[in-house]
């Protein structure tokens, strides 16, 4: 073991370890178990790269307009900067993540989770250099890991770099399970089936039409989703403990985005009021509203799934593919699993939605408290919706059975609600006798028409057609 300090007493540290004592005390701290998300600290790394870098560059225009006796800050020395690259590249391949030891849940506005990944920057730093861990007399953690930045500019600074990230892997998430989609479209097309509002039979419809409004769904999920870049790229990265950049190089200020930007290949920018980025997360709670209504339109889809493809139908035309045993103690039973997965991971999306909201909202004055929360919550609805339509286009859609029949158009002969199709030749409440009789006596609508003589046979014959039950509305040249 070795021993660390800091001004509140000592800490044993294993020999091997690359935290250090910040980190032990968040882990005394804060006793949670929800571990830090990886995208998370790899983009801390990114972001941490980035400060080196411009380090590295001021330091080079520095000593080309002063001479090295004249320099009015001292610089340290190029192997301490070119081993802090070195480790930040390092951390941004997501290496030594088995030491970043702080909790997902914790106090402290991410002091915690900067502090832990400036330890094992220093440590890995130090290793490079055939430096004892923990000699922070060569590396410090503060002076040299931390170097003109704070963590109230570095960690949402790295959060909407990993956000940036999964944001890019949704996209394509979308988009896939939106083709998908729109091939069962195309192959079931002009398919009829027996359309319900209210879990009532109402009139008919087709398999492709249904798959379109999904189809549709997911394409406004795809377009809002890619606007979230616009509407989170701002960053406050050198703005220091409140976007004020006190205690930092102008030069700084002003070239270390523009280093990131190069460094991720992502669209963010200096925040022209970086105070207001480090005090207001509202970027955050409307770039969730847009993730949790494509969570929305998900639900939506596999419940309809799961309903069709229920055995409370009797004749089941939508089968839900077989992924799984269903019961430990009923034979052969199978369950729908993937959508119950999805609408467990939507459940959570919810829930996500009201913490982001009301934590964003508890920001105080200059700064928010609760990052580590808010970004902790961001990044599980990325990863959950990716996963949600990366399994549902695996898992669910690409082997979804549809057996449309013959039986499926006479069983819309027999639904009271067909008798809408009449309305624009024989009246609403001409129809509304024709579909009480329909109901009473369990009869189509051929044989309570031959009762009632409503309608002359051969206009409710052409009327009756599939492709006439389907067709967008109705000309005047019907009437004819």
């Amino acid at each position: 073991m070795r021993v660390e300090s800091d001004f509140l007493g000592e800490v044993n540290i294993p020999d091997d370890a690359l935290y250090g004592v910040h980190s032990v005390r968040a882990v005394e701290n804060f006793p949670d178990n929800t571990p830090f998300s990886k995208e998370w600290y790899k983009a801390i790394g990114y972001t941490k790269l980035a400060c080196y870098i411009t380090y590295s560059k001021f330091k080079r225009a520095a000593s080309q307009k002063y001479q090295p006796n004249e320099l009015p800050i001292d610089f340290f020395d190029d192997t301490i900067i070119q081993s802090l690259i070195a480790s930040a590249e390092q951390v941004a391949k997501g290496d030594h993540f088995q030491h970043f030891i702080t909790p997902a849940i914790q106090g402290g506005a991410g002091t915690s989770i900067n502090m832990n990944v400036n330890e094992i920057i220093t440590n890995a730093s130090l290793l490079k250099l055939k430096q004892t861990l923990g000699d922070y007399s060569i590396i410090d953690p503060f002076e040299q890991a931390n170097v003109f930045q704070s963590t109230n500019d570095i960690i949402p600074t790295a959060l909407t770099v990993a956000a940036m990230q999964l944001l890019y892997e949704l996209e394509e998430s979308i988009n896939d399970l939106r083709q998908q989609v729109e091939i069962k479209e195309g192959e079931h097309r002009n398919a009829i089936r027996q359309a319900y509002t209210q879990m009532q039979a109402a009139t008919p419809s087709t398999y492709d039409k249904l798959f379109s409004t999904y189809n549709n769904a997911l394409s406004r999920d795809w377009w809002r989703v890619s606007k979230c870049f616009e509407r989170i790229k701002e960053v406050n990265l050198g703005g220091g403990a409140i976007g004020t950049g006190l205690s930092i190089p102008r030069f700084f200020i002003m070239q270390v985005v523009n280093e990131l930007q190069q460094l991720t290949g992502l669209p963010v920018a200096r925040s022209e009021n970086m105070s207001d980025a480090t005090s207001n997360l509202d970027r955050f709670v409307e770039v969730h509203a847009t993730l949790k209504a494509h969570a929305v339109n998900l639900e939506k889809m596999v419940n309809d799934l799961r309903l069709l493809g229920s055995d409370l139908f009797n004749n089941r035309e939508l089968s839900i593919p077989q992924r799984q045993v269903g019961s430990s103690i009923m034979p052969g039973k199978i369950n729908p699993v993937i959508p119950e997965f999805v609408i467990s991971a939507v459940q959570k999306i919810y829930a996500n939605d009201q913490l982001i909201s009301s934590l964003c909202g508890q920001g105080c004055l200059e700064l928010n408290a609760y990052l580590p929360s808010i970004g902790h919550a961001l990044l599980n609805t990325l990863k959950l919706l990716i996963a949600c339509n990366n399994t549902l286009r695996k898992n669910l859609i690409i082997d979804l059975q549809i057996k449309a029949s013959n039986n499926t158009v006479n069983a819309v002969y027999f639904n009271p609600s067909v008798t809408t199709a009449l309305t624009p030749y024989i009246g609403y409440h001409k129809s509304a006798e024709l579909a009480a009789l329909m109901k009473k006596a369990e009869l189509s609508i051929f044989e309570a028409n031959q009762k009632l003589k409503i309608i002359d046979d051969a206009r409710l014959n052409k009327l009756m057609k599939p492709e006439s039950l389907i067709q967008q509305g109705y000309s005047l040249k019907d009437f004819t």
